[in-house]
This record gives structure tokens, sequence and C-alpha cells, in this order.
């Protein structure tokens, strides 16, 4: 294995919390035509806590797809590229690496566009969608950390991929 068991789980573990949360959307809301659990709890400020007000708003699709549909596609290819770069080859690590990068920092563009949409247009907050933009957000933080924190001195990043992530701790 190329990084260690305890950056394969980080890398993976915010990326499941959030497939689950868009799993969930997906079945629930838009399969079973129910609220997902834990939906409705009154409101903070002004703003609801509804998911079913922000699900059921013009803004929850994009031609006519639902965007936890993409959030799910979003998360399971974050788990493939990670597990690309734990076990693929060394070619395939460094392309898999900077990939995985950009498409968590893609991820973490929308996010700030899909909170303000809740907070000042919908004036509701969806649990689940909340899940996943902290899924997204802790994504980028910790690929971040992992390229670019170095514990020794400053090293020259490698040609070929952003950074370093060996196998140590």
């Amino acid at each position: 294995m190329r990084i260690s068991r305890f950056k394969l789980v980080l890398l993976i573990a915010m990326s499941v919390f959030g497939l689950i949360a868009a799993s969930t959307v997906l079945v629930t809301y838009y399969e079973l035509k129910t609220a997902p659990p834990f939906c409705t709890a009154g409101s903070v400020g002004g703003i609801a806590l509804n998911c079913n007000a922000v699900l059921g708003s013009r803004f929850s699709v994009f031609f006519g797809i639902p965007l936890e549909f993409f959030a799910a596609g979003y998360f399971v290819v974050n788990v493939v590229l990670v597990f690309m770069i734990a076990f693929g080859s060394e070619r395939i690590f460094a392309g898999s690496l900077n990939i995985l990068f950009g498409w968590r920092f893609l991820g973490l563009i929308f996010v700030p566009y899909l909170v303000s949409v809740e907070v000042f247009i919908i004036r509701a907050i969806c649990v689940y969608c909340t899940i996943m933009h902290v899924a997204i957000v802790a994504d980028f933080v910790v690929i971040t950390y992992f390229l670019f924190y170095n514990k020794s001195s400053p090293a020259p990043i490698p040609e070929g991929s952003l950074g370093q992530m060996g196998s140590e701790g």
C-alpha cells in the first residue's frame, strides 16, 4: 500500500459520510417521496431547519437531475481516486494525486454558492446538504494537508505530483 492505513481511512471517511447523506436523500426524498429523517426541527435566526424546503426548491436540480445525484457521484469518484493513490502504480499514483486535488478543489468551489442559496434565498437549511458541504470542505482540507504539509525541512514538490503522500504517519 502506497499510503499509511491512517491516511487511507482519513481520505475516505468524509467521502463515505457525504455519500451516505446523498444516498439517504436520493432514496427517501426522490424515490420514496418522503422527508428524510431529522429534517424538521424549528428555526434559528429566521432560517428554518427544513430539508423539504431546500430539496423542493428550484435550486435543488440541475437540468432536471437532483444535485444529490451529482454529490453521490462526486464522493464515489473521491473514493476511487483514493484507492488508485493507495494501490496504483507509480504512474497512476502521481496522476491520481493531481486529479484528486483538482477534483476536491472543484467540489469546494460549489459549497459557498449552495450554502448561500440555502441561507439567503430559500431561508432553510437541509441537514443532509450540510453534511455533504462539511464532507466536501473536510475532503479538501485533508488532501491539502497531506499534500503540502511536511513535518521536516521543506522539500521540493516532486515532478508529476502536487506533493508527497508516503507511508509515514
